[in-house]
């Protein structure tokens, strides 16, 4: 017996809540570490075989493109982790239930923005 399901095909139409949103940037910050991690020590790498190299190396600081990357990269780091942590904390059986998940969410984002803000404003 098959059952006719409703089917919304149209993705811009689900609302997704907000912990479900904060759960895939999550993912998707940890992913952007990995490769701005695997840059930064290739970077290390050339900056380590000679004094040239490390010239070289040195001169990549004092472009904007370069300083937004690492901007960039540093504030899915700050992210990763603050969500990491409130991620640890549910699985300690804290803010579990739907009002405090989002509350907490909230905090979390509050708090990735200030230390986004605060490394921003460190590099400029």
């Amino acid at each position: 017996m098959r059952k006719e399901r409703p089917k919304n095909l149209q993705i811009s139409t689900v609302n997704f809540p907000i912990t479900a949103i904060a759960s895939i940037l999550h993912r998707i910050s940890g992913i952007i570490v990995f490769i701005v991690l695997a840059l930064f020590l290739i970077l290390l790498n050339y900056s380590l075989t000679s004094e040239q190299e490390f010239q070289n190396i040195a001169r990549y600081f004092d472009s904007l493109l370069f300083d937004f990357v690492i901007w960039g990269g540093l504030t899915a780091l700050a992210y990763h982790a603050v969500f990491g942590v409130r991620h640890m904390i549910q699985d300690l059986g804290h803010w579990e239930e739907l009002e405090s998940a989002v509350l907490s969410t909230k905090l979390a984002f509050l708090l990735t923005a200030l230390l986004s803000i605060s490394v921003g404003w460190l590099l400029w």
